[in-house]
C-alpha cells in the first residue's frame, strides 16, 4: 500500500516542473490528485505526460478567491474531503534597486505567493479531513536577503508567517502545516531567474548559484517531490510548524 493510498490531494502550480514531479510521485503512492494551474493547455500537457492514475485538472487563478473556491469544490465533488493541500503556485518578478522596483511587479508576486496561499487555505481547510497535511512551497529565499529581489524574498518570508499561524490554529484537528524550502532547482523557472542574473552580474548565473550550494549543484525536481511526500504523508505525523530545507546546504 502506498504512503498516500486513497488520499485526496489538491495541488496549485500543478503544471510546473515541481508540481508535475510531485504529482507523479503522489500518484505512484496511491493518491487521487487534482492539479490546478492558470493555463488549460499547460495542464493538459502535464496530464498527458503523467500518463494516467486517478488524476484530474482544473484551471485556477490563485489570486482570485472565487477561482480557488471552484478548484476546492471540484476536488471535493470528485472525491470527497481533501487530505493533502500543496500550495505550490509561484512567480518571480524582477531584480532591481529599491528606488526602481516596480510596484505592480511587487503586488503581482505577493498576490500569487502570499495571498494565493492564504486564499487556498481559507477555502480548503474547512473541507479537509482531520489528520491531513498542508504543504506550502516557500524557498531558501525565505531565510535570506539579497539586493534587488524585493518581491520574491519578501513573499517567501511571509509564507512562513502564514504557515506558523495555520499550524497552531489547525493543530486541534491534527492537520499539520509546514513550509518546503527548495534551493535552486534545475528547471525552467530557475533558468529564467539565472538568465536575468547573468545579465546583472556579468557571469553565468547557474555557476554563481552552484558556488553558493555546499553540495555543488542544483536540485532535481524529483528530489523536491520526495520532501513534499514526506510532509504530505504520515511519515511526518509529529511535524508541524516546521521549515524543511531542501537546498543542498545553501542556508547552512
Amino acid at each position: 500500500m502506498g504512503r498516500l493510498q486513497d488520499k485526496v490531494c489538491l495541488m496549485t502550480g500543478g503544471a510546473g516542473s515541481l508540481g508535475a514531479a510531485t504529482a507523479r510521485l503522489f500518484l505512484a503512492e496511491g493518491a487521487k490528485v487534482m492539479l490546478a494551474d492558470l493555463e488549460e493547455a499547460a495542464l493538459q500537457l502535464t496530464k498527458a505526460a503523467l500518463g494516467g492514475g486517478d488524476l484530474e485538472t482544473v484551471v485556477c487563478d490563485v489570486t482570485q478567491a472565487a477561482s480557488l473556491e471552484s478548484a476546492v469544490e471540484a476536488a471535493a465533488r470528485r472525491w470527497g474531503a481533501i487530505d493533502v493541500l500543496f500550495s505550490n503556485a509561484g512567480n518571480f518578478g524582477v531584480v532591481a534597486p529599491i528606488a526602481a522596483y516596480p510596484e505592480d511587479v511587487f503586488d503581482a508576486v505577493y498576490a500569487v505567493h502570499v495571498k494565493g496561499a492564504f486564499l487556498l487555505c481559507r477555502s480548503a481547510a474547512p473541507k479537509m479531513r482531520d489528520g491531513g497535511s498542508i504543504v506550502i512551497t516557500s524557498s531558501v529565499a525565505g531565510l535570506r536577503g539579497d539586493p534587488g529581489v524585493y518581491a520574491y524574498i519578501t513573499a517567501k518570508h511571509a509564507q512562513i508567517g502564514l504557515m506558523r499561524c495555520l499550524a497552531k490554529e489547525l493543530a486541534p484537528r491534527r492537520i499539520r502545516v509546514n513550509t518546503l524550502h527548495p534551493g535552486p532547482v534545475d528547471n525552467s523557472f530557475q533558468r529564467n531567474v539565472e538568465s536575468g542574473l547573468t545579465k546583472t552580474i556579468g557571469r553565468d548565473g547557474g555557476e554563481f548559484f552552484n558556488e553558493l550550494i555546499p553540495l555543488g549543484r542544483h536540485a532535481r525536481p524529483e528530489e523536491i517531490a520526495q520532501s513534499a511526500l514526506y510532509l504530505a504523508s504520515d511519515q511526518s505525523s509529529f511535524t508541524t510548524g516546521a521549515l524543511l530545507m531542501v537546498d543542498g546546504g545553501m542556508s547552512a
